[in-house]
């Protein structure tokens, strides 16, 4: 390659300034006035132009059900809170620890 082929980096940078990427475009739902992308359904209900294309609570139960029936073929009870550990003391924390 040839000095005189050569592209200087303000001329490439220049060129490539219009390479950027927009934001999408969003539209607000009808029905939930949630955000979706234009032409599409809203993933939040499950409507499209005013009309229910997918039943978004019965794809949710369904889905609640198969993750009851794994939890109960790996033995685990699916009603069981997972045990939480206990909100951080203020006192405990500023106790020196004793060897």
């Amino acid at each position: 390659m040839s000095s005189r082929m050569r592209i200087t980096s303000g001329k490439a940078r220049t060129r490539r300034s219009h390479h950027g990427i927009d934001a999408p475009r969003l539209s607000t739902c009808v029905k939930c006035g949630s955000f979706h992308l234009r032409h599409r359904m809203c993933d939040t209900c499950g409507t499209y132009k005013d009309r229910q294309v997918i039943d978004i609570n019965a794809k949710i139960e369904k889905k609640n059900e198969r993750r009851v029936a794994k939890m109960k073929s790996l033995g685990i009870d699916p009603n069981a809170k997972d045990k939480k550990e206990a909100p951080l003391d203020v006192k405990k924390l500023s106790e020196k620890k004793k060897k």
